[in-house]
């Protein structure tokens, strides 16, 4: 009888044999405090930005637990290119809300990049044919390596706000080239310090209409993938941080067998106190890792049938939210565990615990949201825009 190996997709494939050389140039992307260029081409080549790009556009419209794997592999391998590809890929799923004609202005190229920030902060003044955009938008990461960038504004109209309903303002993701952008170098962070995650600014840009569209509108591309945009948008931080949190498990593995306790006489390995901490570290990714999959799975069966339920979407925002902080508090354990050797620059595991903790502070997984679905789950009528 013949044992069938499942195959391995060819893009998680690459991601998993970029591993060394991502690895060997963790310093490098630090130092920078952004991708190399070389880096960002390569990446872009080999099609990581265009997992959620439409099939009619030329993209991969991968399945999200795929591009969710992908993503965990790049950032086993260093944190901060997970991250700007998870920003890249996410990005790009607006493709299926953009009309055709900028859909294709913006990701016909198949080596194109796209990034920005979807939160309103800024204005855009309805005029004819569009709008005139001005803001200023923080944590925009790979900023530097993208051709357009695209910023969440607020719609007015002679100055004020355009509302949709009592209390709630009509918002706007707008588009821009990336040379009509002002950044602004801002980004000296704790962690994740390769992402590049500058301010970017435009003032009294004008933005046509047909790049200025909202994810709570009709989507142009009607597939499974695009039927719950904001968990998508998301998902990507759970698997940054998970990648991380594996790396640490397997660092923190190899230096039980190296380090040698010279009071104790024995390896790091014999002391009960690093067995515990390593396998409570495996036991919270690997839980943590099967609920993301699970309801990223249920969430893309159920779209394939209709609307997915709100009761859905909740469950993978807790489900990231979850796996995201539980990714920390096991990197947290291997991290007191290792002793002092751990808070040198040379140890890998003081990067892995200072770029989890950036992860945990992204909006989408703070602690308000475990308000929110729980809130859901006592069954509570909470308002849920963003799911």
């Amino acid at each position: 009888m013949t044992n069938l190996t499942p195959s391995v997709h060819p893009l998680l494939a690459t991601a998993q044999a970029l591993f060394p050389r991502l690895s060997a140039r963790s310093d490098e992307i630090e130092g920078a405090r952004r991708l190399p260029p070389d880096l960002a081409v390569e990446l872009a080549r080999e099609g990581f930005f265009r997992m959620m790009i439409p099939e009619s556009l030329g993209g991969l419209e991968l399945h999200p637990a795929l591009s969710f794997q992908i993503i965990e592999a790049l950032a086993k391998a260093d944190g901060a290119t997970g991250w700007c590809v998870m920003i890249g890929a996410s990005t790009a799923l607006t493709s299926a809300w953009l009309p055709e004609p900028a859909a294709q202005a913006v990701y016909g190229a198949p080596d194109a990049i796209t990034g920005g920030m979807a939160a309103p902060f800024g204005r855009a003044e309805r005029v004819e044919g569009g709008y005139r955009v001005t803001g200023r938008w923080s944590w925009v990461s790979g900023a530097q390596h993208c051709q357009w960038l695209a910023g969440g504004a607020v719609v007015t109209e002679g100055g004020k706000p355009r509302m949709v309903a009592e209390g709630i303002p009509e918002t706007r993701l707008c588009f821009f080239p990336a040379q009509s952008v002002v950044l602004h170098d801002t980004w000296f962070a704790s962690g994740l310090c390769g992402t590049g995650s500058l301010d970017m600014e435009v003032k009294d840009l004008f933005v046509p209409e047909t790049y200025a569209f909202s994810l709570l509108g009709p989507r142009r591309v009607n597939a499974p993938l695009y039927g719950f945009p904001f968990g998508l948008l998301g998902m990507g931080i759970p698997a940054v941080a998970l990648g991380i949190a594996r790396r640490a498990i397997d660092e923190f593995i190899a230096l039980a067998h190296q380090k040698t306790l010279v009071l104790e006489r024995r390896q790091l390995a014999a002391r009960p106190a690093a067995q515990e901490a390593v396998a409570v570290a495996e036991a919270t990714v690997r839980s943590a890792r099967a609920f993301v999959l699970e309801a990223l799975n249920a969430l893309y069966a159920e779209s394939t049938r209709g609307p997915v339920s709100l009761h859905s979407r909740a469950d993978l925002r807790l489900a990231m939210t979850h796996a995201t902080r539980g990714a920390a508090r096991a990197v947290d354990g291997l991290y007191e565990a290792a002793g002092g050797s751990a808070v040198f620059r040379s140890s890998p595991l003081q990067r892995c615990f200072r770029d989890v903790h950036v992860a945990t502070q992204h909006a989408y997984v703070a602690p308000p949201t475990l308000e929110l679905t729980g809130g859901l789950l006592l069954g509570l009528d909470v308002p849920a825009p963003t799911l």
